[in-house]
């Protein structure tokens, strides 16, 4: 496997895909937007509400929240949820952002006439993959992370030192660091397999965006009450994913046929 030949395809899909303003968008605009709604809920909340309140839960919350919110006020406990619940929303990011540009790796390379000749180049099909993989996963973890950080910085500037604890818990150090680069994967892969066997980028977007549907059941389920995500179920969910993904990686060059798209892809 020639790596440069693999650094070549990532520097040509980055010089290709953010050309189109739907990637740039997604790149750039919803991680800020992701970033700014929790710290501006922050803020309301600091202005409506009662920092100093040190009013106890009542019996349904503390059966609710469990161990969450043992020590915490009212208050406090609202805090730590909120927090929670945004944290989880910005992992939305590692399976939209991909798929923008994963969607666009195949098909508009196609519509542009500029697979073809790529296609018959000796590049092998594993290196081309590889390469475009890399490629649309590479900025959604980057974007994930410093949108992450951002998020940290702006409300450890609005929170107390004890409730900002709670966002560098074990359980959402492993959903950002570990479970989202597990997702962008998964993305990736079903997004390459989707565009190379569709002839329009919108089409390929819809249809590989269904992955981003087991992340918002958890943000739903949370954010009404049907379910209160801890580190077993983040650790559960990166482990699913881990094993999907190394079935999907392998699918997603047995799909890709090179000969197919250069003869009869219309």
């Amino acid at each position: 496997m020639d790596k440069t030949k693999i650094k070549t395809i990532i520097f040509k899909e980055w010089a290709e895909v953010f050309k189109n303003r739907l990637v740039l968008f997604t790149v750039i605009f919803l991680p800020l937007i992701m970033v700014v709604l929790p710290l501006g809920t922050l803020a309301s909340m600091n202005s409506w509400g009662d920092p100093t309140s040190q009013a106890p839960l009542d019996e349904s919350s503390q059966q609710f929240f469990g161990e969450l919110c043992v020590g915490l006020s009212e208050y406090d406990c609202t805090q730590v949820y909120t927090l929670n619940l945004f944290t989880l929303m910005l992992m939305i990011l590692p399976v939209t952002i991909p798929v923008t540009i994963a969607a666009y790796s195949i098909v508009g390379e196609k519509t542009a006439h500029s697979l073809e000749p790529l296609l018959a180049t000796p590049i092998t099909t594993e290196e081309l993959v590889i390469g475009k993989t890399i490629a649309a996963v590479l900025p959604a973890i980057i974007a994930t992370w410093l949108a992450f950080a951002i998020y940290l910085l702006g409300a450890r500037l609005m929170v107390t030192s004890t409730i900002f604890a709670y966002l560098l818990a074990p359980l959402w150090l492993i959903a950002i660091f570990i479970d989202s680069p597990l997702l962008t994967l998964m993305s990736v892969a079903i997004a390459l397999m989707v565009s190379s066997r569709v002839s329009d980028p919108r089409v390929a977007e819809q249809l590989s965006a269904v992955v981003v549907l087991p992340v918002i059941m958890l943000l739903v389920g949370q954010s009404v009450g049907f379910i209160l995500i801890d580190q077993k179920i983040i650790m559960i969910l990166g482990a699913a994913v881990a094993v999907l993904d190394v079935a999907l990686v392998y699918f997603s060059v047995k799909v890709f046929q090179r000969e197919t798209i250069l003869t009869r892809w219309k």
